[in-house]
């Protein structure tokens, strides 16, 4: 604090001609100079030659017509690098010196010098300090649009184009959360400052939604640097086809589209229906009203569900997947595609998976926005080009789907449980949610609740705590 006292002395200070600093509270600003060097162990008399030199040449070049803003610059930078042994741009990040703090003389002078004067993130920082990274969904839709600073972690809400400005200058800069733009309790309306201590997110578990609005969605080395088709390649370079429908059976996973079937059970059963051909289907036909948990995986995290199928088409022996997606998730649709693309150039897609004898591709179909599609069979009737109406049952598609082949559905939660089973084991996974029902739910929670948006629970979990402690209570 000492060392930025003397340093915002310099610059806060006015120059004169005869020497010294006039303060911009009144008086000579050589005496709070020279207490501050005095409070640091410094004798204020071995500075003192340097500073009239100082002032002396930011007169001289202030009062000179064909002199150069820059000389002036860097006569003040000269000094402050020899008072505090750091660089000009640690200087100016120490400073917390911005557009907004710098005197518009002195913001004139930077920028006919060549030093920046207006903030600008870039995505890909050339001096790896800060960077603007677009993210999925974080599920807390009330209050979007969102930004969060890591890496403490500072949340904040209800965004505008015109608070960007703000944030970098008073907390990128200058280290000052921005008060008004924390979130507020809805009962005590206490402001919350951290991402992790929300109410709304206090009591969720993330697992399927761990990495929507963590990683880039775009980008598949981000989702590789978390973790991603680790899963993957142990299925397939370390496990038989039988041992990973066992783990997924022992893990108690059940259907997350409403009805509730166990999992592993219907690999089996795809698994043992013999065929030369076998398709794993991902049925993202989210139609019920108020629901969009599918919707924000897909944007926010589309290759841990092509991971699931994947390993999904290895446990079976299918070598193609479809996902069927609504035409009205047009973001969804585009990330999908891009991940697809990404996974197939790096191998983790395609022909011969990590060099082994598993292939595995995957399409995408739009639906036309039908809800009767939801049901799997009107879903495949879809997906082959017919009219999209259920059909009786038997014959189940694991014997007789797509195509009249052994067919495994499920949808994208339960895809996008299956890479962690796989990697942390089904011991892991049973030990969230009940007795019967393992692992977690995504809830959209809608309609007149103060915190709408997305949260994912342990099974088990109350209604009254969704309700009030995740979701902030009921509207008046």
């Amino acid at each position: 604090s000492t060392r930025n006292q003397f340093l915002f002395t310099l610059l806060e200070s006015t120059p004169y001609p005869g020497g010294g600093f006039v303060n911009p509270e009144g008086g000579d600003g050589y005496q709070r100079i020279a207490a501050a060097l005095r409070e640091a162990g410094i004798e204020p008399a071995t500075t003192r030659n340097d500073i009239n030199t100082f002032t002396m040449t930011i007169t001289k070049q202030r009062t000179m017509a064909n002199s150069s803003p820059g000389d002036v610059v860097k006569a003040i930078m000269t000094v402050l690098e020899r008072h505090s042994a750091m660089s000009v741009k640690e200087i100016m990040r120490e400073l917390q010196l911005t557009p907004l703090a710098a005197t518009s003389g002195m913001r004139e002078l930077m920028k006919e010098a060549g030093i920046p004067v207006e903030v600008e993130l870039q995505a890909e920082p050339h001096d790896h300090t800060v960077g603007l990274k677009k993210s999925g969904c974080h599920g807390f839709c009330e209050h979007g649009p969102l930004v969060i600073v890591y890496p403490e972690g500072t949340f904040y809400c209800s965004v505008k184009p015109e608070d960007v400005k703000t944030i970098v200058e008073e907390h990128l800069y200058k280290g000052r959360i921005v008060q008004r733009l924390l979130y507020r309790e809805p009962i005590n309306q206490e402001q919350v400052p951290r991402y992790s201590e929300i109410g709304f997110y206090k009591k969720q578990h993330r697992l399927v939604l761990a990495n929507c609005g963590a990683i880039n969605p775009e980008a598949i080395e981000e989702y590789i640097a978390v973790g991603g088709y680790e899963a993957l390649a142990k299925a397939v370079t370390q496990m038989t086809p039988q041992e990973v429908v066992d783990e997924v059976k022992k893990s108690g996973l059940r259907g997350r589209g409403g009805g509730g079937f166990p999992t592993g059970m219907k690999w089996q059963f795809a698994k043992n229906s013999e065929s030369d051909k076998k398709y794993v289907i991902c049925n993202a036909d989210e139609g019920d009203p108020g629901a969009f948990m599918d919707r924000s995986v897909l944007e926010g995290d589309p290759h841990r569900v092509l991971e699931g199928m994947a390993i999904c088409g290895y446990a079976m022996g299918a070598d193609e997947g479809y996902i069927y997606v609504r035409a009205e998730y047009p973001l969804a649709i585009k990330r999908l595609r891009t991940a697809i693309a990404q996974a197939e150039e790096m191998g983790l897609l395609g022909e011969h998976i990590f060099e082994s004898d598993f292939s595995f591709t995957i399409h995408i179909k739009e639906g036309a926005g039908a809800f009767v599609c939801g049901e799997e069979t009107a879903l495949m009737a879809s997906i082959e080009g017919k009219r999209g109406m259920p059909r009786p049952r038997p014959p189940f598609p694991a014997v007789s789907g797509l195509w009249g082949k052994p067919t495994n559905i499920n949808n994208v939660e339960t895809f996008a449980n299956v890479a962690q089973i796989i990697v942390n084991g089904a011991d892991w996974y049973c030990q969230l949610g009940t007795e019967k029902s393992k692992g977690t739910k995504v809830f959209a929670l809608t309609g007149k609740i103060n915190n709408t948006g997305l949260a994912e629970v342990p099974m088990g979990i109350t209604m009254r705590e969704i309700i009030y402690d995740i979701g902030g209570g009921i509207t008046n």
